[in-house]
């Protein structure tokens, strides 16, 4: 069985009375999942799933109607990205700065950053953002999300943090080249940052 944890309630006024739509994320190798569930899950509780059946406590309490994985994700790590890190708009390919460092250094340990930032927060955020949650709260979970996983793999949350903050003011310095034309512009849409936008699609290919 995988254990996910219950992200949110989702609205869907073709259920039945009973019934309610549930979003939950698997964190250790990402995993999304929306289901229907007649109990009544909170967020933060934790669900298992087997063939499609959800449970809880051992007992059956729904199914799964959509599920998605990192397994079907490229990652690309050949552009340059505003921001660090981004995602397609059909959310098949998952974008790292070619500027910002695949491995760091974080407390005598080698953490893997297309792993923590590109499936542990790019990818969840983009699972979210499609099924309409708006990009702070999207981006609000995936940096939980980021944040469970680092901690899973032994070092703290501030040692990480300190790192990546690091390499990012690098990142940041540097002037766009070429942006993915696939590029989702959505958060920067949002952010309404236009200094940005134009940049990036000045540096998309025609």
């Amino acid at each position: 069985m995988e254990t996910f944890e219950v992200m949110e309630h989702s609205k869907n006024s073709n259920l039945e009375k009973d019934q309610k739509e549930i979003i939950a994320i698997e964190y250790v190798k990402p995993t999304y999942i929306k289901g229907i569930v007649s109990l009544d899950v909170k967020k933060g509780d934790e669900i298992s799933v087997e063939d499609s059946k959800i449970y809880k406590n051992g007992s059956e309490i729904g199914y799964v109607t959509m599920k998605k994985s990192s397994d079907d994700i490229v990652l690309d790590t050949t552009h340059d990205i505003k921001y660090t890190g981004g995602y397609s708009i059909d959310g098949k390919t998952i974008y790292l700065d070619e500027h910002f460092p695949k491995t760091l250094k974080v407390e005598g340990k080698n953490i893997d950053a297309t792993a923590t930032i590109g499936l542990h927060h790019e990818l969840p955020e983009k699972w979210l953002s499609d099924n309409d949650f708006e990009y702070p709260y999207a981006h609000e979970v995936a940096t939980g999300i980021e944040k469970k996983y680092v901690e899973y793999l032994g070092v703290t949350w501030k040692g990480y943090c300190d790192e990546v903050d690091k390499n990012l003011r690098k990142v940041y310095s540097q002037k766009l080249k070429e942006s993915p034309a696939s590029l989702d512009l959505a958060p920067y849409l949002y952010c309404r940052d236009r200094e940005a936008l134009k940049e990036i699609r000045e540096s998309q290919p025609e």
